[in-house]
């Protein structure tokens, strides 16, 4: 039998006191499966080991790697310490633990816990280890999120990085110190911004003088910074210039919080409403100057003209570079307007450069809805498709319906569950009588649970049913009824459009529409 061990050591377990840390160091990790795997006669295949990586990170390297490894079957055994040290959430426990690993061939071991795939009898001991682990998760995350908003509210800056123009203060966390080499590129913005340069023209400037963008800037001084996904994205760019302008960090106050995470399983996060934000004034030495402040957002509102009537951002964010990628731009010239790539001239030879006319564009896209009606749609056929949408509606209300009391009546029994293991801990219940209580509780979780995802494996074919059946065609109606483009029809049906630059010798402009359908 070929074992494979798996290690793990967050940043929180280095904080733990060495008598109740259930992690150790690796090392002590490492030494102990090496020696239960001698004594129990496997052969070690490999040792995984992530080290600084939290419990419910799905994006550690060394795990990933034991998951692949373990689907070529290339070990028979996963062997941990602890089965938190293989993760923290319930729901990788059920797709890995007790669903994928059986399917795969792969024997679960923890030693200390005492898990073991191998035992039909300890499943629900497992499974109560994961619900325990899940809440470890959950109140951890709280009490984090409520120690750094208690910070933000002070106006202790939190962050892995200052703000371009500052640096963290060496002596005091939280506390940012101006960083002069950058502070003067941002009081040099200010200043050409206020004497009537446009945020284009500034970029250029710097750029054609080689001064690194922020990004750039971070890297080259040592900083752990994301690499960029983008072309020419050590250059400057008018949104850079723009999101500079209008910082308030750069006058001494400290604004924090604009984005938010979805979940504490998730390292996705979104925008806040402004009022949500954390805004604390006078926490730091300002670069720029109240009246230079004051006369650059003069400006920048005296700039802000919108488009005419029927032409406001009819295809903001969905147009894009066919060169460099990157959201192309309006502008206006003799009453027309025009969408430009933004990269065209911030430097020389950053991109060729896309170029087309509204109009046009519109002309494109709505001809090519008109090739879509044609060939998908007819007026009975819609009603048809319409009628059948709505019944498929109503199929699925009626399902997330169950799913939902499904889920309340579940949280009840984890509730309950979660109630005898606290007694159990507090000696209230002795160990045979928690066993036979929880039975019945665990046996119809595992009813609930099953209950509940078959409903949401049922609503979720009915969505994409009712998006491939009725979806495509009843957008393309609103269209056909309407029979001008709009915003919000631009936006249900267009994902993005890829822009290239005008054939030489023709009128033709390259262009890609990607469906959102």
């Amino acid at each position: 039998m070929k074992a494979a061990l798996y290690c793990r050591l967050s940043e929180e377990d280095r904080n733990k006191p060495a008598g109740t840390c259930d992690s150790g160091s690796i090392q002590n990790q490492k030494t102990m499966l090496l020696q239960y795997a001698m004594e129990q006669g496997w052969d070690v295949f490999d040792i995984y080991s992530d080290d600084d990586y939290a419990g419910a990170d799905r994006r550690r390297p060394q795990f990933n790697r034991l998951l692949r490894d373990a689907q070529q079957h290339k070990f028979d055994i996963v062997l941990c310490k602890t089965q938190s040290r293989f993760t923290r959430e319930l729901e990788l426990v059920e797709k890995y633990i007790h669903g994928l690993f059986p399917a795969w061939g792969i024997r679960f071991v923890s030693i200390v816990d005492n898990a073991d795939t191998a035992s039909k009898g300890n499943k629900k001991s497992r499974q109560i280890n994961g619900l325990v682990n899940e809440w470890y998760l959950e109140d951890m995350s709280d009490n984090i999120r409520s120690v750094l908003d208690s910070r933000r509210e002070n106006g202790f800056h939190i962050g892995a990085f200052a703000l371009y123009g500052y640096q963290k203060d060496p002596k005091q966390k939280g506390r940012l110190v101006i960083d002069e080499e950058a502070a003067a590129v941002v009081r040099e913005v200010f200043t050409l911004f206020s004497q009537g340069y446009g945020k284009t023209a500034i970029a250029r400037l710097l750029n054609d003088r080689g001064i690194p963008n922020p990004t750039e800037y971070k890297r080259r001084h040592g900083l752990r910074y994301r690499q960029p996904t983008k072309k020419n994205s050590t250059l400057w760019k008018y949104s850079a210039i723009a999101d500079m302008l209008e910082n308030e960090i750069y006058i001494g106050n400290m604004v924090q919080g604009k984005y938010g995470s979805v979940s504490y399983k998730t390292k996705q996060n979104r925008p806040r409403p402004r009022e949500q934000w954390y805004r604390v004034e006078g926490t730091h030495e300002p670069i720029i100057e109240r009246a230079l402040w004051e006369k650059v957002q003069a400006l920048r509102e005296q700039r802000v003209r919108p488009f005419a009537e029927g032409t406001v951002g009819l295809f903001s964010q969905k147009a894009r570079c066919m060169y460099c990628g990157y959201a192309m731009r309006s502008s206006k010239s003799r009453g027309k307007h025009y969408l430009k790539c933004p990269n065209r001239h911030v430097a020389k030879d950053a991109c060729v450069g896309s170029f087309i006319s509204v109009a046009r564009l519109e002309e494109i896209v709505a001809a090519e809805l008109n090739r879509i009606n044609a060939e998908y749609l007819d007026q009975d056929e819609l009603a048809r498709r319409l009628e059948y949408s709505g019944n498929l509606e109503q199929k699925k209300t009626r399902l997330a319906a169950d799913v939902t009391a499904c889920e309340k009546k579940l949280e009840e029994c984890r509730r309950g569950l979660r109630g005898l293991y606290l007694d159990k801990v507090k000696g209230i219940l002795s160990e045979g009588d928690y066993a036979e209580l929880s039975k019945d509780l665990s046996a119809e979780c595992d009813r609930l649970e099953r209950s509940a995802a078959e409903g949401r494996k049922k609503v979720e074919e009915l969505e994409a049913q009712a998006e491939t059946d009725g979806g495509c065609r009843e957008r393309a109606g609103r269209y056909m009824k309407s029979g001008r483009l709009s915003r919000e029809i631009v936006e249900a049906m267009i994902d993005h459009i890829y822009v290239g630059k005008r054939i030489p010798g023709t009128k033709n402009v390259p262009v890609e529409i990607h469906w959102d359908f």
